[in-house]
């Protein structure tokens, strides 16, 4: 036992010297292979160090080496930490409702094929080493990170990608039809063509595209942000692989009642299956039905800081349930959760106690055109309404009809400016003085509208009548009483001009349902994107979604058999947005995409009151290496924005 003790000491020593002999302190790491190449940081030290919850596994034999975990020497890339280098260990601790919940744990843990960098302009290689684009951008083909492994220690190759792309994403398995990215348009025809994925080697693949898609890598970084999937799993529970029933078992061993849902959760949300393998930092450890839910740091991750570290510092994520809203801010307050995000509205509380709980509050900016705000449906399906929403001077009459001060003063404590929903400045689209476009507070100017539309007869109670003498009323229906502080304040400004206001609140499953059945004729959900070229969905009704353009939705979803035909402006958003998709280069998307934004500025179909106001992002002053200034988005993956595996906790 002496001598193979001893034995197993030397050649641990061996490797360790060996692999420090590797290791050129002076050679540039993760080059990535793109038009133009992305900045290089050296590795400066001998060899690369590890977790000590790793190296422990290691010393015992359980566990390969980090250098063998790891991809190819000039393959690992090489994360920019933001203060300082990181200290291992500690938790991140955050509350969550549930497996139902599961994007809390799921954007900041994502790790894309490409990613946004910080100001969201453009985007770099993530999973992917590099890419290269042909001239007229109908040829894409990315370089993979050669020897990466999954957290199960299995290869992650392109014939991950090309399995995903054949078996699940085109055959549609996990509930999503095919991205939009993956489609060219011929801008002259119009015809639509999906392009082809080949395989060139282990680690490069090709994407082809019948028309020019030079906007293709970043609606890819939206759109189907993994473009992966772990083919050696994902064989062992496809029916394709081992039949219905089959499927339908494991459905069932693994609490679902069928095989749909199965596949749902474990081709798309699969972060919370502990079974699943991943490319994350890291991994689910437990059952996500339970109050504490845990993921751990995976052994494979493919990221060191420049000093060779294993990423990421924090040992674990662990997400505790809670049932009330009320109990995200009272444990942060308790030190309970140590990084998560709050809207405006608890700005002062939390501010009030920064000391006292030894946090920090910091203000990420939003892409949100504001953050008090109406959204009249254009499509309601009562006539007489619709008519009103789809005239310019109703809309201009609700708008200047409201004290901005007053709402900003008292419902955003000051953080949003009294101003119109617009794109805000520093981003795609953003119009200089769109957000002083009927932004006045002139309640004689609305009445004078109100009258010119007709609506000059009044009911015993002094409301305006429809020119026929019927009751004229607005009735907003909420998701929530979030919202109640501000819809109280602009009912009275309202009804102030005439015009009767009834507030109704429902639950959030009950108010997607009245959206998706036409039955909301005005609600407060807030207008936002980052660059319509990228998510245009809010801007251009493409489905059921925005509130101002249910029924246009629904026409283009339904492909005219359903819902109510686009017509003068709204129909010239789409041709705008067909000219987007054909666009052969940078300037023209950027010109047609700044057109659809043009017509919202002209139309104001969604008006706002405040001006947007900054997400909060709570952390305790023990973690380290948080931003404080970025912007906090869907498509940036919210706090994941940030690149999380270089959060860590300083003792």
């Amino acid at each position: 036992m002496k001598k193979n003790g001893l034995l197993f000491l030397m050649i641990l020593i061996l490797t360790v010297v060996l692999a420090a002999c590797e290791s050129d302190p002076t050679a540039k790491t993760t080059v990535e292979v793109t038009k133009t190449p992305a900045p290089v940081v050296p590795v400066k030290t001998d060899g690369y160090k590890e977790a000590p919850m790793l190296n422990k596994l290691v010393t015992a034999g359980t566990l390969k080496p980090v250098v063998e975990r790891m991809p190819v020497k000039e393959d690992i890339m090489v994360e920019n930490v933001l203060e300082e280098i990181g200290k291992y260990g500690g938790e991140w601790k955050l509350p969550w409702k549930g497996r139902d919940d599961r994007w809390v744990v799921g954007q900041p843990t994502e790790e894309a094929l490409f990613r946004f960098n910080k100001d969201g302009s453009t985007i770099e290689p993530n999973v992917a080493k590099g890419y290269e684009v042909n001239k007229d951008s109908t040829e894409f083909t990315i370089f993979l990170r050669k020897g990466m492994k999954w957290s199960d220690g299995m290869p992650f190759t392109a014939d991950d990608v090309l399995f995903y792309w054949e078996h699940m994403l085109t055959k549609e398995t996990f509930g999503k039809k095919i991205y939009d990215a993956y489609y060219s348009v011929d801008a002259k025809t119009g015809e639509k063509a999906l392009a082809q994925i080949t395989k060139v080697d282990d680690y490069t693949f090709k994407v082809t595209h019948k028309f020019p898609s030079v906007q293709f890598l970043e609606r890819v970084a939206i759109d189907n942000k993994w473009f992966h999937a772990p083919a050696h799993f994902q064989k062992t529970i496809l029916p394709e692989y081992i039949g219905e029933e089959k499927t339908l078992e494991i459905a069932k061993k693994w609490g679902f009642a069928d095989v749909k849902s199965f596949l749902v959760a474990t081709g798309y949300y699969y972060w919370v299956h502990p079974e699943i393998p991943t490319l994350r930092a890291w991994v689910a450890k437990n059952d996500p039905n339970s109050d504490q839910f845990i993921m751990e740091r995976n052994a494979y991750f493919w990221k060191v800081d420049k000093e060779g570290n294993q990423l990421p510092y924090m040992d674990r994520i662990v997400a505790s349930k809670v049932q009330d809203p009320a109990q995200r801010i009272l444990g942060a307050l308790a030190g309970n959760f140590n990084l998560l995000d709050f809207d405006f509205k608890d700005f002062t509380v939390l501010k009030e106690n920064e000391k006292k709980a030894d946090f920090r509050v910091m203000n990420w900016s939003t892409p949100d055109w504001s953050s008090t705000g109406l959204q009249l449906n254009q499509t309601t399906e009562d006539p007489k309404l619709r008519k009103l929403f789809q005239d310019i001077k109703f809309r201009e009459a609700l708008s200047v009809a409201v004290d901005r001060k007053e709402i900003s003063e008292i419902v955003t404590n000051g953080l949003g400016k009294s101003q119109q929903a617009s794109v805000p400045e520093g981003l795609v689209g953003y119009q200089k003085g769109w957000a002083e476009q009927w932004s006045a507070y002139d309640p004689k100017r609305a009445n004078q509208l109100l009258d010119e539309l007709g609506l000059t007869k009044r009911d015993k109670n002094n409301f305006r009548l429809h020119e026929d003498g019927s009751d004229l009323s607005l009735t907003i229906i909420e998701s929530g009483p979030e919202s109640m502080s501000f819809l109280e304040l602009a009912k009275k400004y309202i009804e102030t001009v005439g015009v009767k206001v009834d507030i109704k609140v429902v639950d959030k499953g009950t108010h997607q349902e009245l959206k998706y059945s036409n039955k909301i004729p005005v609600t407060t959900e807030n207008m936002g994107l980052v660059n319509v070229a990228f998510r245009p969905d809010t801007l251009v009704p493409l489905r059921v979604l925005t509130p101002w353009s249910i029924q246009y939705g629904l026409y283009n979803q339904s492909g005219g058999k359903e819902g109510v035909k686009p017509e003068g402006d709204v129909a010239l958003i789409f041709e705008n947005w067909n000219k987007v998709k054909a666009s052969t280069s940078k300037e023209e998307v950027l010109k047609w995409s700044n057109e659809i934004i043009k017509i919202h500025q002209k139309n104001q179909w969604v008006i706002g009151y405040t001006g947007p106001t900054p997400k909060l992002i709570v952390a305790s002053n023990k973690v380290r290496n948080v931003p404080k200034d970025l912007i906090f988005a869907d498509e940036f993956r919210s706090i994941g924005h940030g690149h999380p595996s270089q959060f860590f906790i300083k003792q």
